[in-house]
């Protein structure tokens, strides 16, 4: 099937409600994809052949979308093909200009409406080129020069972490739709599915989501991200979905398609950052989100030299909200924090290990952008943390570093700026507003020991049941509760520290 074909199915039924994978906070079991890109089977010539005999459907169409979702599949196969950009602009673009035909007028307005940079401009002004010669216009070209406009714009967010839903609605030139964005948090901040439906139908999609998670006994929380935040949101989400399928290839699996209805994903990314650009740009790049944090993570020294302390004539330092996660932690254990941005390195491990319950017996290290910091100590390669502050190595909001408590058993928490706060009430900081389920035990072996540990303890007839309740010095599983989670004994400990 060609890639217009398989776009052209979707106009059986233009209002198309949750269909396809269902729209969940939490992520689903796959099948595999069976595109030409990700299976390889990648023909050029051909695919220029199908897909200039096939444009001829757009010829008769009214609906720009039609057009938009045709150059979307045609883009999505440049996920998985290497030199796709250059191919594109070097080769096809100018065999579709050659062809000089209304069905070649159309595949490069196609393109154009949704490709960005160079194959964009490319393809866009080839289509000019042909229109200066005489070719007409399809009726839908003139609506694609209207511009976009984003409305509407929802964060749906599982308590837990776990997950989030992103949602808004799309206008132009008289015509509405809508997007909702599912993202894992447990996986880079990815996304997992992107849903198209009509802009009437996304308040009741919204609710429908809203009564599933009560059902499930879960409150989402929801929020109006403003035009850049939710740019940035939505971006971050498809860079690390980018960045894994390119690190799993044609192995990694692709979301349930219902060919009859629903382009697949990579499609719908294309077509979702073509219309979210529409927005304003955020003022951190999401583009290099994903990478980059890992790249930090693996060795960090960029070369950068830290940033110089907060001086005297800068003022007082504003609060921070930072949320502290234990990473691998499933279901997700973390902290919601409220510190001085220029809290000390050294003050802020006391902070978490208060916050996590931790005994502070171990070694631990702030790993930054900087270079890692923890007690001075040049054989490991650490710096003194005690000179140093939160905002030198997290300067604002979206920042990350991470924090390892106890070597062995590698406690990995991963530190992120949500919110910058006023100085008004600095004086009752740090403090904390909240979080999810209890630490782990001290030296029991890392998060996936953790995980063992409380599947023994719920099962009596476990044969490590006795010992590992004799080694937590508990005489019953009852006094074992890996959900507890006490913000004011955490709030007590932490007003000893003011």
């Amino acid at each position: 099937m060609s890639p217009v074909s398989r776009g052209r199915k979707r106009k059986k039924d233009k209002k198309t409600v949750l269909r396809g994978p269902e729209l969940e906070l939490f992520p689903v079991p796959a099948e595999e994809c069976d595109c030409p890109a990700c299976s390889g089977d990648f023909d050029s010539r051909q695919l220029v052949d199908e897909l200039t005999a096939g444009a001829a459907e757009l010829l008769d169409t009214e609906d720009p979308l039609d057009a938009e979702m045709t150059g979307a599949l045609f883009m999505s196969i440049g996920e998985f093909t290497e030199g796709f950009e250059d191919a594109l602009v070097g080769g096809l673009i100018p065999e579709f200009e050659a062809g000089a035909s209304a069905e070649s007028l159309a595949m490069l307005l196609a393109i154009g409406s949704v490709a960005d940079g160079q194959p964009g401009a490319a393809a866009s002004a080839a289509a000019e080129r042909l229109r200066a010669a005489g070719l007409p216009s399809p009726g839908w070209a003139a609506e694609l020069t209207e511009p976009v406009t984003v409305a509407d714009r929802t964060r749906l967010t599982d308590p837990d972490g776990v997950g989030s839903i992103l949602t808004c609605t799309f206008h132009r030139a008289g015509r509405s739709h809508a997007m909702a964005i599912s993202v894992d948090h447990l996986d880079c901040d990815a996304a997992t599915n992107i849903h198209l439906l009509g802009a009437d139908e996304l308040p009741a999609a919204r609710e429908m989501m809203r009564a599933e998670a009560r059902a499930a006994g879960v409150e989402i929380v929801e929020d109006t991200p403003g035009p850049a935040d939710f740019r940035w949101y939505v971006e971050t989400a498809l860079n690390a979905r980018a960045d894994h399928d390119r690190e799993g290839g044609a192995d990694r699996p692709e979301p349930p398609v219902d060919e009859e209805d629903v382009p697949d994903y990579h499609a719908m990314a294309v077509l979702l950052r073509a219309w979210i650009r529409a927005l304003p740009a955020p003022s951190e790049p999401p583009a290099d989100m994903h990478g980059a944090h890992e790249a930090e993570l693996d060795g960090f020294a960029f070369g950068t030299a830290l940033p110089a302390k907060r001086a005297e004539a800068d003022g007082p330092a504003p609060g921070y909200r930072i949320k502290v996660t234990l990473r691998g932690a499933k279901p997700p254990i973390w902290r919601r924090l409220e510190v001085p941005a220029d809290i000390s390195l050294a003050r802020l491990h006391t902070v978490i290990q208060i916050a996590f319950g931790w005994e502070d017996c171990h070694l631990h290290a702030f790993r930054t952008p900087y270079g890692d910091f923890g007690i001075d100590d040049a054989e490991l390669g650490y710096r003194a943390e005690e000179p140093v502050s939160l905002e030198q190595v997290a300067p604002g909001e979206k920042s990350k570093i991470r924090y390892t408590y106890d070597f062995g058993d590698s406690w990995d928490h991963e530190i992120q700026v949500e919110k910058v706060l006023d100085r008004e009430d600095a004086e009752n900081h740090p403090r904390c507003t909240g979080g999810r389920r209890a630490a782990p035990p001290e030296d029991c072996g890392g998060i996936a020991s953790y995980a063992y540990l409380v599947e023994i303890l719920a099962d009596p007839s476990h044969p490590e049941h006795e010992e590992r309740l004799d080694w937590l010095g508990l005489d019953a599983a009852s006094k074992f509760d890996p959900v507890a989670f006490d913000t004011g004994a955490i709030n007590q400990a932490l007003a000893r520290l003011r």
